[in-house]
């Protein structure tokens, strides 16, 4: 294949999987962020602690990461039909991913706001403040640099995910790098596609590294 025919093929191979990419991280932020504060304010010694609740959500959340992703994508189709229509398609992608990184990114979420100092917690709730004051003032902000590493590695575990959902229905590099790299034994283009997600991944990865040092900048100076 020459590079023409290679051309349109990976641009629209890129411009699906960062439309899968982008769409299925804010969906798992907006999932993904509540479970994990979730998760601390009820564990044992938190402001909401109330334990069944907790070991409940902390299952779920243990099963969702546990499961294979080409397995969740399978499994997933009947409820993907039901929600956009199809199960096939960039779109229909975004469903499964979402589901598939959710638990993923509540753990990191989990992680980074536990290593907020409970002192500053402490200060809020000694000012009046309730649950949610506590979150939009002492755990968001203190944890944010953490957040957005969590969501930096998040997206490219997505990224993977998307490729691997190019094999069964799915749009993207990954579909692009079956269809006419592996079954049409064309090497080079394999080799391009899997440099085309290197880059992305490496730029993402650049990009979320840059924001946390900005915002530890930040934090140190204010």
């Amino acid at each position: 294949m020459t590079w023409s025919e290679m051309q349109p093929l990976l641009e629209q191979g890129t411009l699906d999987t960062l439309y899968m990419v982008l769409w299925a991280t804010v969906v798992t932020v907006l999932g993904g962020l509540p479970l994990g504060i979730l998760l601390v304010l009820t564990d044992r010694g938190g402001l909401l602690q109330n334990l069944p609740v907790n070991k409940v959500v902390g299952a779920i959340v243990n099963v969702g990461r546990s499961l294979p992703f080409i397995i969740l994508l399978i499994a997933l189709s009947p409820f993907t039909s039901f929600v956009v229509g199809t199960f096939i398609g960039p779109t229909a992608m975004i469903v499964p991913l979402s589901i598939g990184a959710i638990p993923f990114f509540a753990r990191l979420v989990e992680t980074a706001v536990r290593e907020v100092d409970h002192g500053l917690v402490e200060a809020v709730q000694s000012m009046g403040g309730g649950i949610p004051t506590i979150i939009r003032k002492a755990l968001l902000p203190q944890s944010l640099p953490s957040l957005v590493s969590a969501v930096t590695t998040t997206v490219i575990v997505l990224i993977g995910y998307s490729a691997m959902a190019g094999a069964v229905g799915g749009e993207g590099l990954g579909a692009k790098a079956v269809t006419y790299g592996y079954q049409r034994f064309d090497t080079r283009f394999m080799l391009v596609t899997v440099a085309l997600l290197v880059v992305i991944v490496t730029v993402v990865q650049l990009l979320g590294d840059l924001v946390v040092r900005l915002l530890a900048r930040r934090g140190r100076t204010a």
